[in-house]
């Protein structure tokens, strides 16, 4: 079953995310991380980024996968995921840029982008650590509801709602949203040894219910993370708030043994 982790702030949940990784990186120094983008990781690369440095922890070798890239978006402009990993991921940490990679959305490129990014992934020993997001509808990476479930890397639409949400880091225009995107897909993802979905709020609380409670559909893509060996959901009061079993969350993490990890 996947590990139901209700915190009480985002940075708590950061904490636990960044003693997790770091701990990784001190057993594997050239440990593969799977990188996510969005506002839910932010606490927790800043809990990381201050653990780096607080306990001296070396991350040269670490290298780092982003999920996906908006198509057709100049990899310098400030709300590429390119840019957006370097600025909240790369320098925070004070990892080489050179081995942190992030999907081609060049649209001359983009065709035969996919198969070669999860080839590169293959090469690199596969991703040891992926954190996630979720979207209001339920959405991993840009996997939007409908997408297969053993998908890999591919090129994707983005929903009319997933344009809404992300219009705020576009000065709220959507004419600048991109309409499509490249994105590591559900079998890509799944293939990631373990797992972090990190949710916050009352508007993610039906997509988190749904994931974890309901059934394993494309409807719902994150419910994908039922079926994976070693996931862990982390998610504040107001996300948790549609959650059936929510006390049996609360009381097994509360019983959980100081030995064992997330």
């Amino acid at each position: 079953m996947t590990e139901i982790i209700i915190v009480k702030s985002q940075e708590e949940a950061g904490r636990i995310y960044a003693r997790c990784t770091a701990d990784l990186i001190r057993r594997k120094p050239d440990c593969v991380l799977g990188l996510a983008t969005g506002s839910s990781p932010l606490a927790a690369y800043q809990a990381l980024a201050d653990l780096v440095h607080k306990e001296g922890i070396d991350v040269s070798q670490v290298r780092g996968f982003a999920l996906d890239e908006y198509a057709g978006l100049d990899p310098a402009h400030p709300q590429s995921y390119r840019s957006t990993i370097d600025r909240t991921v790369v320098k925070p940490l004070g990892l080489d840029p050179a081995k942190v990679r992030v999907p081609n959305g060049n649209l001359e490129t983009i065709k035969d982008a996919g198969r070669v990014y999860d080839q590169a992934i293959e090469d690199a020993g596969g991703v040891d650590l992926q954190i996630l997001g979720i979207g209001t509808d339920g959405h991993i990476g840009f996997n939007e509801p409908g997408s297969s479930l053993a998908s890999g890397t591919r090129i994707k639409t983005l929903t009319e709602q997933t344009r809404i949400d992300n219009a705020r880091f576009f000065d709220n225009d959507m004419d600048q949203v991109p309409t499509h995107c490249i994105t590591q897909g559900i079998g890509t993802i799944l293939k990631a040894r373990q797992l972090v979905l990190l949710a916050f709020g009352a508007g993610k609380a039906e997509a988190v219910a749904e994931s974890v409670e309901g059934g394993i559909s494309s409807f719902c893509p994150a419910s994908a993370l039922q079926m994976h060996p070693h996931a862990t959901v982390i998610v504040d009061e107001a996300a948790a708030s549609r959650l059936r079993n929510r006390d049996y969350y609360k009381w097994a993490y509360a019983n959980k043994p100081d030995w064992q990890s997330i």
